[in-house]
C-alpha cells in the first residue's frame, strides 16, 4: 500500500506545502500532482495536492517483486534506486531466462504490472524501469551496434532500412540514437505488437 496524502487549498503551493509538512519532506523526496475544481456559489477554484514519498515508492516497488518472488518460487536479489525521478530496479537470478521470457516479453509484462498498480493510487508521473540480469543493457548495446550499421548502409546507398518488430522503449531507443545522425531520420510503422522503426535518407 502506498500512502497517499491530499491537501486542499486555495492556491497550488499552499495546497502541495501543507502534504509536504505533514510528511516532512521536501518537494525533491516526493512524486506529486495537483487537480483544480470549482467549489461553492461562484464557482471559486481550489487546489487538492496528492502526494507520495519517493522512499515510500520504492518499497512498493522492492514489496511487488518479492511477491513475484516468492509466488512464482524463485529466489533473486533486488536492488532499487530512483534517480532523476526514475524508479530503476535491477533483478539478479539464476533463473533470469524464465523472468526475462522470449525476446524479453516477460520481462515487458512485470513491468506493464507494476506500473499499472502504481496507477490505482493516482496521477502520478512515476515512470519504473526493471532490468532482470542484465538483459536490457545487453539488449540496448546490441540495438545501438545494429542501428549504427543500419545507419551507415542506408547513408551509403540511399535504402531505408526496416528493422524488426520492437517494443516502445526499444524503438525510442533507435529514433534517439537515429537522431544524431544528419541526414537521416526514423520513422515507426505498423501495428502493436509488431510495430518496428524504418531508417530513410531524410528528405530537404
Amino acid at each position: 500500500m502506498l500512502k497517499v496524502v491530499q491537501k486542499e487549498s486555495k492556491n497550488k503551493e499552499e495546497a502541495l506545502n501543507k502534504c509536504l509538512e505533514e510528511l516532512n519532506v521536501n518537494s525533491s523526496e516526493v512524486y506529486f500532482y495537483i487537480e483544480e475544481s470549482a467549489s461553492g456559489l461562484f464557482g471559486k477554484k481550489k487546489y487538492t495536492a496528492y502526494v507520495v514519498t519517493k522512499y515510500d515508492v520504492k518499497e512498493f516497488v522492492r514489496n511487488f517483486l518479492n511477491n513475484l518472488a516468492n509466488n512464482m518460487n524463485i529466489s533473486f536479489n533486488i536492488e532499487v534506486n530512483e534517480k532523476d525521478g526514475v524508479i530503476s530496479a535491477i533483478i539478479v537470478t539464476d533463473d533470469s531466462a524464465i523472468l526475462i521470457g522470449k525476446e524479453g516479453k516477460t520481462l515487458n509484462s512485470i513491468q506493464t504490472i507494476l506500473r499499472q498498480s502504481l496507477r490505482k493510487y493516482g496521477n502520478f508521473d512515476i515512470k519504473v524501469n526493471l532490468d532482470i540480469s542484465g538483459y536490457k543493457l545487453k539488449r540496448e548495446k546490441n540495438i545501438e551496434r545494429e542501428v549504427r550499421k543500419l545507419a551507415k548502409d542506408v547513408l551509403k546507398t540511399k535504402i531505408e532500412a526496416k528493422l524488426d518488430p520492437m517494443n516502445s522503449y526499444e524503438r525510442r531507443i533507435v529514433h534517439n540514437l537515429i537522431a544524431s545522425y544528419d541526414g537521416l531520420t526514423t520513422q515507426s510503422e505498423g501495428e502493436a505488437p509488431n510495430r518496428y522503426v524504418v531508417i530513410k535518407i531524410k528528405e530537404d
